[in-house]
């Protein structure tokens, strides 16, 4: 890992972080360099780089060499640094409520590949690790589409660490809850496969971090994640800092309630948005209200072609987020809300109604200071978020607490 990988805090570490990623930036986006080229383009003085390429080579990020013979020019030949991509990866698992979903990057941080598959949602855990397994396993044997990665794999002998999200708040993997929710012995499960360390947490606050890292929200410091999907969930970044909360229960949007008379909730409530934006609340409404579609694909399509009861309940799900959204946004201030999952899919026919509902529920001094966009990561995003947990690098988690691991369960 790169140096002081582990020690998140501190101007001085920050400093060298910082540094160090100019550096491994350069020579992906140069390739090989000698010293004296890497001095010129990152503008550092030759005392600080010969020490940042010195533990960059150290870790295993950075390799040095030499040209071949038949290619030296008279002289000394002179040493060129390249990245390492096999030296290491960082691998990210989402375990959706009815899928996994994988990602994959090297050690110079590009990511290699990603895959996904659905699955029942009482699918045992075993049965979910395999397919992660399977899917990382495809990762290794196919390369990569990119030119710029050709011949890029997964070597899951190379693992450092995986980030791995789940659905729900995530405490004690020995607790009630971690029962409740079948999750207890997961940790352990992934550890004695992959041999190597796990971290864990709620998968929609991963998503919310990868946006924030590399999707729809990287020139913001103050995000409100939304995703609609199986359920609804969120993540914030305030500060320029994910939020967990104590007892990881930060995000959880999908429990705010909307409808106090409305239907139960699995959470124990009553009237909760979850009741009302998750997929299968979405599908309900539609067909009450005459729509034929019979699964999301199909209420998409029919979205699309203008059908009038599909755009009828994403108008009024847009207005149920957009009162949520606006609640929330009075309490934190963001700059962006990002929303993701597969509803967001619709595009414009949900979006435009959030927004209207949002401006209409927000004190008019904050309508024009908010910024709605939908998310870019796709799929990929909480595991995308798990690599980033992995790597704990980046200053929006620079206040975030090591979330749980193998070693407590």
């Amino acid at each position: 890992m790169l140096s002081g990988m582990q020690e998140h805090d501190g101007p001085l570490t920050r400093l060298r972080r910082s540094h160090e990623h100019s550096v491994l930036d350069l020579l992906r986006r140069h390739g090989p360099l000698s010293r004296a080229e890497l001095g010129t383009r990152s503008g550092l003085s030759r005392t600080t780089l010969y020490d940042i390429v010195a533990g960059l080579v150290g870790s295993g990020a950075v390799v040095a060499s030499t040209p071949h013979v038949e290619v030296r020019k008279r002289g000394r030949p002179v040493e060129k640094l390249s990245l390492n991509p096999a030296a290491g990866e960082a691998v990210g698992i989402d375990f959706a409520r009815r899928a996994v979903h994988v990602a994959a990057v090297n050690f110079a941080h590009e990511v290699i590949g990603s895959a996904s598959e659905p699955h029942t949602a009482d699918l045992s855990w075993p049965e979910r690790v395999d397919i992660a397994e399977r899917l990382l396993g495809t990762l290794a044997t196919v390369p990569s589409d990119d030119p710029a990665h050709s011949g890029s794999a997964v070597h899951l002998d190379a693992l450092s660490a995986i980030g791995v999200g789940v659905v729900g708040p995530i405490t004690d993997p020995g607790s009630e809850r971690a029962h409740a929710q079948g999750i207890d012995g997961l940790p352990d499960l992934l550890r004695k496969r992959f041999g190597v360390s796990v971290l864990l947490d709620n998968n929609t606050r991963l998503a919310a971090l990868a946006e924030a890292v590399w999707g729809a929200a990287a020139d913001s410091s103050d995000v409100l994640y939304l995703r609609l999907s199986h359920g609804v969930g969120g993540g914030l970044v305030v500060g320029g800092a994910l939020h967990r909360g104590r007892y990881g229960l930060s995000g959880e949007f999908g429990h705010v309630v909307v409808d106090p008379v409305g239907r139960q909730c699995e959470c124990g409530g009553t009237g909760c948005l979850e009741t009302r934006a998750a997929l299968d609340a979405v599908l309900n409404r539609y067909r009450e209200a005459g729509g034929r579609a019979g699964d999301l694909a199909g209420f998409l399509a029919a979205a699309a072609a203008g059908e009038p009861p599909a755009l009828q309940v994403l108008e009024r799900v847009g207005h149920d987020v957009g009162s949520v959204l606006a609640a929330v946004c009075h309490a934190v201030g963001p700059g962006v809300i990002v929303v993701g999952g597969e509803l967001a899919e619709a595009g414009p026919a949900l979006l435009e109604p959030v927004e209207r509902s949002l401006r209409q529920h927000l004190m008019p001094m904050a309508r024009h200071h908010i910024d709605v966009r939908r998310a870019t990561l796709g799929e990929a995003g909480s595991a995308l978020g798990g690599i980033a947990l992995v790597l704990h690098e980046s200053p929006l988690l620079s206040h975030y607490p090591r979330p749980v691991s193998e070693e407590n369960a």
